[in-house]
């Protein structure tokens, strides 16, 4: 998308933090229908990120696979579990919470530390007769593009079907039991 830079610069923070958000919203939320839908929003926002940058192939890929198909496989899943068990086995905060929560944390640092000390302005692009080989992959993109909706449409199809039977299957295996 070809905007300004005070424009684009506004879109990209504000996508960025809603996606930190829905990202917290997905950990912290202790109802798991409430983190499905988060993911869903975060994954959206991921999928605006794509459109900011340009790359509309791997926006719509980004939606339709994630969002239209494994976000709604997931909040499929969550709306046929036993909500009754889930809460009467719930504890508010676990040695392991604790662990897990120092672990995270410790990562989240050193990837900020590495951020801002990496000099992204250094990189510089491998050119190759005065032309970025980037411009090699949005024939490649093409390419996966035209093969994915003609000659790979039903394969593609035939998988989805196959999670979804999967999936159902699983389901009804769980609450036999």
């Amino acid at each position: 998308m070809d905007l300004l830079g005070p424009i684009h610069d506004i879109l990209l923070v504000s996508l960025g933090s809603g996606i930190i958000l829905g990202s917290l919203g997905v950990v912290l939320l202790t109802n798991p229908i409430y983190s499905a839908f988060s993911s869903g929003l975060v994954l959206v926002r991921i999928s605006l990120f794509h459109i900011l940058s340009n790359s509309y192939f791997v926006a719509a890929a980004q939606l339709l696979i994630y969002v239209g198909a494994i976000n709604v496989l997931i909040i499929f899943a969550v709306m046929f579990m036993n909500g009754s068990e889930y809460y009467n086995n719930f504890h508010l905060w676990t040695v392991g919470d604790g662990i897990s929560s120092v672990v995270c944390t410790s990562i989240l640092f050193s990837l900020i530390a590495t951020i801002l000390d990496t000099s992204w302005y250094g990189i510089i692009w491998t050119t190759r007769s005065n032309q970025i080989i980037e411009q090699d992959l949005t024939s490649n993109v093409q390419q996966i593009g035209i093969h994915l909706s003609t000659d790979f449409f039903l394969p593609f199809e035939l998988i989805s079907i196959i999670l979804l039977v999967a999936l159902v299957g699983a389901i009804a295996m769980a609450r036999a039991e």
